[in-house]
This record gives C-alpha cells, sequence and structure tokens, in this order.
C-alpha cells in the first residue's frame, strides 16, 4: 500500500510539473498511464486523473489569459499607432490590418456609407481577388446592413448558406471567389456622423467566441474615434488649404488692387499735370496694350495710337449707336474685338473712347477701360471748361441774332456759326419749349446740354426755350427736347417743332411758325406734349406762313392720286362717293354705277395706301378738306391751260 501511495504522489507530483513548465496539453496524459502501469488504482487513480483535470483547466485559462493580454496589448499598440495623425485611408487600413492579426483571420474590410445610398468597401486586408475595385452593397443588403441598423455585433459561421439578413448578388459573387464563410462584423461608431462596419471573415466553417467578438468591439471603438478624428483632420487640411488659396488670391487680388490704384493715380496725375489728349491716348495705349481712339461727342476723332482697323470714327459712332449704347456708360463689345467706352460727364455723354482689346479683356483690363473713359471725360471737362461759358455765350448770341426782325449780314452770321461749328447752309429744324412747371432755370440747363450735344444752338427768347438742331424732321425733335424736359418737376413742357431751314433768314421765319404751332396746342388743349407743324395737318398748313396746299395734299391723299395716275384707277373719286353719301359703301357703289363689293376693295385698297385709320374723325376731315382743295386745284388747272393755249395760237 505504501508502494502505490508513493506512485500516487509520483503522478501528482509529475502534474504539477507539467503544469509549472507550461507543458502541452497532450503530455498531461503519461503520467496518469504510468500510475495506471504502476498498479494504481481505485481511489487513487481517480484522485490523479482529477489532479490531471485540474491542471488541464488551470492550464486552459492560463493560455486564455496570455491570449487576452497579447489581445490586449495589441489594442493598445493600435491604438498608440492611431494617436499619430493620419488620413482617413491610412486609419482605415490600421484598423483592418490589426483586426485580421488581432483575430488571426483570413480577411478585413471596413464598410462606410456611400453618397449614392447603400455602402462601400474600404482598406481590405488580405483579399486575394480584384473583384472588390469599387464593390458596392446596396441599401438593407448583407451583414453590414444588419450590423448598422441593430448597432450590434453579429456574425455567421457561413456567410452564403445563412438566410437571417437580406442577400446581394454582388457581395454575395465577390465572397464566393474569395472562398470566405465565417464573418463577423462589428458597428464602427463615428461619434454623430453615420456608421459604419468592421468586418473579419475566414475561408472556413467556425464559430467566434465571445471574447474573439469582445475584441473586435474594443477595436471598432478605438478605430472609430480615430477614424471620426481622422475625418475631422481631413477636413481640417482641406479648408486650410482652401484659405491658403483664398490667401494667395487675395494677396494677388490686392497686388492687383494696388497696382490699379498707382495706374489711377497716374492717369489724374497726366490730367492735373496739363496733358494734351494724345499724350492721355498714348498712356492708355501702353497700360492696355491695345489700339485706342479717342472721339469727341459728334464722333471726331481726338487723339489715336497703335494700329485701329481701318474704319473711321464715324463708323464707330454708328456701330455704337446701331446697337443702341451711346447712352449706356458700360463698356459694349463691338464687331471686331472693338470695345465702346461712353465718356459721360455731367450726365452727358462728351465723346468715346474704342479700344480693340479683343472680345474677352481680363477683369483689370475691363475695371481699367472703365476708368479710362472717367480720366478722359475730367481732361476733356477741363479742357473745355474755360471756353464754355464764353462758348456758351456765343451760341446764345448767335441764335439771338438770327431771331431779330432786322437780319446780319448772312456772310457775317455763317461765319461766326463756322467758328462754332454749325453749318447754316445745312438742314435745321427750329424747336421751342415752354416749361408748364416752375422749373424754368432747370429747363434751360437741360435745354442747354440738349442742344450742345446734337451741335445746335440754344437761347431763351420772349420767355420761351428756342432751339436750333441740325436734321429734317422737326417732329423727331421735338419729341426728343421734350423727352429731355419729361424728368423735371411740375407739369411736362410744351414743344414744338418747324422747319427745316437751310439758310439763316429761315430762322426767323421758321421760329415764328414753331411759336404759332405752340399757341395752338396750347389754345387745343395739348400743353404738355409735342408736335409740329407738319404733324397737326389742316391746322399746321392754317399755322405756316407760307400756305403750301400741295404739300397738305400730298401729305394727305397724295399716294392716292398717284395710284390712279400710275393705274387708272377711280380711287379718288370713289373716296368723293364715299364722304358725299355720309360715309356708306352701298349709297356710294349706287352713285357711282357699280357693285359694292368694288366699293369694298377700293375702300380697302384706299386704307392700304394713306392708313388703316382713314376713316377716324380727325383724319376723315383732313382727307375731305384735301379731296375739295385737289378739286379746286384741278378746275384751276383746267381753266389756266386752254388760256395759255390760246395766247400761244394767237401769238403763232
Amino acid at each position: 500500500m505504501s508502494q502505490k501511495k508513493d506512485e500516487t504522489v509520483a503522478a501528482v507530483l509529475a502534474l504539477l510539473d507539467l503544469l509549472a513548465g507550461e507543458g502541452p496539453a497532450s503530455s498531461f496524459e503519461a503520467p496518469v498511464e504510468e500510475a495506471r502501469r504502476q498498479g494504481v488504482s481505485g481511489a487513487d487513480l481517480r484522485t490523479v486523473e482529477q489532479v490531471k483535470r485540474l491542471a488541464l483547466a488551470i492550464q486552459a485559462r492560463l493560455e486564455r489569459r496570455q491570449q487576452w493580454s497579447a489581445a490586449l496589448t495589441t489594442l493598445v499598440d493600435t491604438a498608440c499607432d492611431l494617436v499619430t495623425p493620419h488620413t482617413v485611408e491610412d486609419t482605415l487600413k490600421i484598423i483592418t490590418r490589426r483586426a485580421r492579426l488581432l483575430l488571426g483571420a483570413d480577411v478585413s474590410w471596413v464598410t462606410l456609407p456611400a453618397a449614392d445610398d447603400g455602402s462601400r468597401l474600404h482598406a481590405l486586408d488580405g483579399h486575394v481577388t480584384m473583384l472588390n475595385t469599387r464593390l458596392r452593397l446596396p441599401q438593407g443588403a448583407g451583414l453590414a446592413a444588419a450590423v448598422v441598423a441593430h448597432r450590434a455585433p453579429l456574425w455567421t459561421s457561413d456567410y452564403l448558406t445563412d438566410d437571417s439578413f437580406r442577400h446581394a448578388d454582388e457581395p454575395d459573387r465577390w465572397i464566393r471567389a474569395e472562398g470566405l464563410h465565417a464573418v463577423l462584423a462589428v458597428p464602427l461608431s463615428r461619434g454623430a456622423g453615420s456608421p459604419g462596419s468592421l468586418h473579419v471573415a475566414e475561408r472556413s466553417v467556425r464559430r467566434f467566441s465571445a471574447d474573439e467578438i469582445a475584441l473586435m468591439n474594443m477595436l471598432a471603438e478605438v478605430g472609430g474615434v480615430a477614424l471620426e478624428r481622422a475625418l475631422h483632420l481631413d477636413e481640417t487640411r482641406a479648408d486650410m488649404s482652401a484659405l491658403r488659396g483664398q490667401l494667395q488670391r487675395t494677396e494677388t487680388e490686392l497686388a492687383d488692387a494696388r497696382r490699379l490704384a498707382a495706374t489711377k493715380a497716374t492717369l489724374f496725375d497726366l490730367v492735373l499735370g496739363g496733358c494734351d489728349p494724345q499724350t492721355l491716348v498714348e498712356e492708355f495705349h501702353s497700360l492696355l496694350d491695345a489700339p485706342v481712339l479717342l472721339c469727341g461727342p459728334h464722333g471726331t476723332a481726338i487723339a489715336a495710337a497703335g494700329d485701329m482697323p481701318e474704319h473711321t470714327p464715324e463708323d464707330f459712332t454708328r456701330a455704337a449707336k446701331d446697337a443702341g449704347v451711346l447712352r449706356d456708360a458700360s463698356p459694349t463689345l463691338l464687331d471686331g474685338g472693338i470695345w465702346f467706352v461712353p465718356i459721360i460727364a455731367r450726365g452727358h455723354s462728351v465723346g468715346a473712347l474704342y479700344v480693340q482689346a479683343g472680345p474677352s479683356p481680363t477683369d483689370d483690363a475691363a475695371e481699367l477701360l472703365r476708368h479710362a473713359a472717367r480720366v478722359a471725360a475730367v481732361l476733356l471737362f477741363l479742357q473745355e471748361g474755360g471756353a464754355s461759358v464764353a462758348e456758351a455765350q456765343l451760341r446764345d448770341e448767335l441764335l439771338d441774332d438770327l431771331l431779330i426782325s432786322v437780319p446780319r449780314p448772312r456772310e457775317q452770321l455763317e461765319r461766326r456759326a463756322r467758328r462754332l461749328g454749325i453749318g447754316l447752309d445745312q438742314p435745321h429744324v427750329v424747336v421751342i419749349a415752354r416749361p408748364e412747371g416752375g422749373a424754368q432755370a432747370q429747363a434751360v440747363t437741360r435745354a442747354s446740354s440738349c442742344a450742345r450735344r446734337m451741335n445746335g444752338l440754344h437761347t431763351t427768347h420772349e420767355g420761351d426755350i428756342v432751339l436750333l438742331l441740325p436734321g429734317t424732321d422737326p417732329g423727331a425733335a421735338a419729341r426728343t427736347v421734350h423727352d429731355e424736359l419729361a424728368s423735371l418737376p411740375g407739369r411736362p413742357a410744351t414743344v414744338s417743332g418747324s422747319g427745316p431751314v437751310s439758310e439763316p433768314g429761315a430762322v426767323l421765319r421758321g421760329y415764328r411758325e414753331a411759336a404759332r404751332c405752340l399757341d395752338a396746342m396750347t389754345a387745343l388743349g395739348a400743353a404738355g406734349t409735342s408736335a409740329s407743324t407738319q404733324e397737326m395737318g389742316f391746322v399746321g398748313l392754317l399755322l405756316s406762313e407760307h400756305l403750301d396746299a400741295e404739300k397738305f395734299i400730298d401729305s394727305t391723299i397724295g399716294a392716292v392720286l398717284d395710284y390712279d395716275e400710275q393705274r387708272l384707277t377711280e380711287l379718288i373719286g370713289t373716296l368723293d362717293a364715299y364722304f358725299e353719301t355720309g360715309g356708306s359703301p352701298t349709297y356710294a357703289a349706287e352713285k357711282l354705277h357699280v357693285h359694292p363689293n368694288t366699293v369694298a376693295r377700293r375702300l380697302e385698297r384706299i386704307g392700304d395706301l394713306i392708313g388703316s385709320d382713314w376713316q377716324k374723325p380727325q383724319r376723315a376731315l383732313e382727307i375731305q378738306l384735301a379731296l375739295r382743295m385737289s378739286r379746286i386745284r384741278r378746275v384751276l388747272k383746267e381753266r389756266t391751260e386752254p388760256a395759255r393755249n390760246t395766247a400761244g395760237d394767237q401769238d403763232a
């Protein structure tokens, strides 16, 4: 019995020695077998076997603690690695690499929400195929969607055969190509951001232990914090890059603004230093590196620098007028890459700059164009300021002399006009404006500016404003002056026009005719409007100093008379019959012995010739008067021609 006790103790000591020496689990069976060979049995053998089981349990627990300690060490190392600033992509790579090493898995990856819904795979580690390139997981599909929805770890021992979550063709095809089976996914928290998930997978069917799930959870928490910081860091880097770019642009803009300010100061120094227009235009040419032409208000070339295209200043002025930009203060592109820049002073155009700067000048060039126009306006204003008062007085005196009843010698008047750049032998119209409110002084200033802008004359005569303007249409000139005075306080001005006149002695007659027209407009209740004697029909005929019946007839029914003469029709006779029968086409047809449809067609043709409003009362009255005057003229001609023929026969 003593020997068996010794053998039992020896077996127990051997087991304890293996436990102390961390022997392999397979070696723990050898002491038990040796005790059995030595004859140990019964209660002693059961004691040895119990000691073996306890030793194996202790060894397993020690191994788990060692593994847990190693895992914690790996987590600490991972946290230390993630403390160092990384980009988002580098952070994801560290997380997936440590996850695979921590669990000894075959493949690891992270899924993050995609901008187009669903999610995408990032930072794969351990994969062997390229099917993962731009792999997209549809929204709500795959283990990742289930993890995000439940905010808890999920695992499957065999991914492709597990029906507890929704599958998708593309992810399943990749799982099959990689040969993956067991997959563990844990939520990857990103603070307040959209959550993702961390995955590990193996190419065999297996279960994941609670320790493995806990380790993955801890890694995901550490990784989520690091990922959130990396995202903020990337955003900060992007913001800093944008700020650096903005700072560089601001510095560039500030430098450009300083250069532009220096340029503006240089230009103003030139003007205030008394430079001439040619020097200023050459400076413009140097700064803009483009041909420059400076013109006066009437298209007259003042100065030029550079090779401007073969066009006259009048061509440029006409192009600008056709484009409708003569009153617009902004640079406007004309044909050929030429920019038209109006020169405005005191609200009126005093000239223009034409610059061939191409179709798309830089912002600095465009700003310089506008500033060049302002500088040129200052120069022209300074140059003309000294002579403006004297010239205005000469213009007033010239028009005053043209309006006196005892005229000055014609040669003297024409010579004085030529000095002011006005040709009295060219067609002009006389315009009279009568302000109806209390803005007489302002109206005189506006009218003076208008006359100067149109290269005409201006004065005040008998309380009215009188202008002599170049042109042949007194109605259009009257409307222009009326529009110029329209914004004055009080009631609109009444404006009349007459003409045209083409010699100094006719100016007084034009003035009297316009004055009668103005008085007639007031008497007829048309105050505050504009008109000319030509536009007032038979009233204008009465107002005219020379009763030109022929002109009235031609302007009223001349088109119908010409039509009858050229085509041998009876439109005038139809008009007579129409008015004589009280405006009835039926009675007119009876009077003419034609069908009513014929009269209707003739009346329609008359409307085409003299306007569709010919039957309105005012037009109808003028047409009837013209018909009677035409009939009288025809009778007088018939009586005169036989008398002439008889005198000729007697002479023969």
